[in-house]
């Protein structure tokens, strides 16, 4: 009997979006898809299927990834997300969220 790999809905959307938050790191520090993936170390096309969804990739592959983006990966336990995306996301336009990056706290000061 043959077993083929066939992605549950849930590991094709997460794929998804993954690649679609690379995507999104990507194009906020200016840089193409080969530059990305001569920094993380892997072909362009190994890159693309990545950041489209087609593709998984090892844990190192998304740690290089995520530094040559400029980003760091955490490990949260699946009860927790809920905690942390609302200390991230602002609950309205006048509420910041609860943590930002040195670099955006460096900005605000240079604004006042």
């Amino acid at each position: 009997m043959k077993c083929i790999g066939i992605p549950m809905p849930s590991e094709s959307a997460t794929l998804l979006e993954l690649g679609q938050l690379l995507k999104q790191a990507r194009l906020a520090t200016s840089l193409t898809q080969e530059q990305v993936a001569d920094m993380a170390g892997i072909s362009r096309p190994r890159y693309r299927d990545i950041e489209t969804g087609k593709a998984a990739a090892r844990a190192t592959t998304l740690m290089n990834i995520a530094r040559a983006l400029g980003l760091e990966m955490m490990l949260i336990p699946q009860s927790m997300i809920p905690a942390v995306n609302s200390l991230l996301r602002p609950h309205n336009d006048d509420d910041l969220p609860a943590f930002v990056s040195q670099a955006e706290e460096d900005d605000h000061d240079r604004d006042a």
